[in-house]
């Protein structure tokens, strides 16, 4: 791919108009190589096309969010449907019934349901409850994991701080997943003062049930309430997601990206005795604001939502993306093995979620030699940051495509872990979201 004249001309102005160039930090200029496409006109099932004309194979699909494919017409069908209706209103719209009714139905440890249109917003939301059902302020957050909000109480446990108050800094400490003892340590180091644990249930490593029951327990002893995250989760690791798997009974979930094929639809579950706290029931109960959001209810993503669900039910595709995922990991291997070069990458998480840390010569992780592998798949159609998400529209044609240009590219590695990336890599190499300094 050698033109690229529109996305130039993109990138040129854009950063003058939107701060950051995007909506998401994920999806700016410094977490792809220069030859990335600067924006994307349209996607259909597992490829999107930049302005340009250049087709790409999308291998994070929508950073996750899409869980089918784009534009996947059963969905769509049903979004025109709503859409003819009205997607807004002055009062609620019936489809809220029977989305909470739907979802509610395969979540049975919980009881009530609050919808938003991005993550941070729900997450904030259990974050909330926590506060008020406990009447405590320090939140506890996995350590490993990347992203739980763009709010203070998260942001100003990060690298990226500036501009958050020094007292909400305070209010949010960290632990090491999968890790019993240091979970019991934090809350002896906090007696009393902890209102809730958030986490990812599972991200790259195995985690058992047995884990759950365990930390769980550690949790309520203490007198916290736990929050399970599943925005990454939901709809991959099983139907609706690792709540299912694990057996897991958190007091609030919370859920998004792929529940809806990439629509904007999210949505926080939880027990009634916390759900209730944001009720309006109750004459003379304290009113907890919680979420309350104009197009929260939005019915076109509500409506993009049950579709989802529907085909997810009717065609098992939890276990097909599985198997798309699993189709990559094993010819991974086996290019790895071939080219003898399987110590200077890491496969990470699941078939799932197919991860991949890519290092230099001395055997360590290595932004360069990352952003030039990203760099060669691009040049070979494929949209890659390190991550296969599987979606149902993609096949094992697609996923021989793939390997073909990973193969390709890896030949362009080993020579610059001989030569040196700078005759090979273009541009700045990218740079972590979580950074003090641009």
């Amino acid at each position: 791919m050698s033109n690229f004249e529109k996305s130039n001309e993109y990138r040129n102005v854009i950063h003058d108009l939107i701060p950051g160039g995007a909506h998401t930090y994920s999806k700016g200029d410094d977490q792809f190589p220069v030859n990335s496409p600067a924006a994307i006109t349209h996607g259909k099932g597992a490829y999107v096309w930049d302005l340009d004309g250049n087709k790409y194979f999308d291998a994070l699909m929508g950073l996750t969010s899409v869980s089918l494919g784009h534009a996947y017409e059963p969905v769509l069908e049903r979004v025109r449907e709503e859409l003819l209706k009205g997607s807004n209103f002055s009062r609620p719209s019936v489809i809220e019934h029977e989305m909470a009714e739907r979802f509610l139905s395969l979540v049975p440890q919980h009881d009530m349901i609050k919808y938003a249109k991005n993550g941070s917003v729900v997450t904030t939301a259990a974050i909330k409850l926590a506060r008020a059902a406990t009447g405590r302020n320090i939140v506890a957050r996995t350590a490993e994991h990347p992203f739980y909000s763009y709010d203070d109480w998260f942001i100003g446990s990060t690298d990226c701080d500036f501009g958050v108050p020094r007292e909400v800094k305070n209010m949010t400490v960290t632990f090491k997943h999968n890790d019993l003892d240091d979970l019991e340590r934090m809350f002896q180091e906090y007696p009393g003062k902890i209102a809730c644990i958030i986490g990812e249930p599972e991200k790259w490593e195995v985690i058992e049930p047995e884990f759950y029951q365990k930390a769980i327990a550690i949790v309520h002893k203490h007198g916290a309430l736990w929050i399970m995250d599943e925005m990454i989760t939901g709809f991959k690791t099983d139907y609706p997601g690792s709540i299912k798997r694990l057996n897991a009974n958190p007091d609030m979930s919370t859920w998004g990206k792929g529940i809806a094929n990439g629509f904007s639809f999210c949505a926080l579950t939880g027990k009634k005795e916390v759900m209730s706290l944001g009720g309006i029931k109750n004459a003379g109960d304290k009113k907890l604001f919680l979420v309350s959001t104009t197009h929260g209810g939005e019915t076109t993503a509500i409506a993009a939502g049950l579709a989802t669900m529907d085909i997810f039910e009717n065609n098992n595709v939890v276990d097909y993306n599985k198997k798309i995922g699993q189709l990559f990991i094993d010819g991974l291997n086996k290019i790895f093995n071939y080219h003898d070069v399987k110590d200077y990458f890491d496969l990470k998480g699941f078939n799932w979620n197919v991860g991949l840390i890519v290092k230099n010569s001395k055997k360590e992780p290595c932004m360069f030699y990352r952003t030039l592998f990203m760099q060669e798949m691009i040049k070979r159609g494929v949209l890659y940051q390190g991550i296969l998400s599987p979606c149902y529209s993609m096949t094992k044609n697609d996923i021989d495509l793939m390997l073909e240009a990973f193969n390709d590219s890896v030949l362009i590695f080993k020579k610059a872990l001989q030569e040196g990336y700078g005759k090979y890599l273009i541009g700045p190499e990218i740079k972590p979201v979580f950074r003090k300094y641009n």
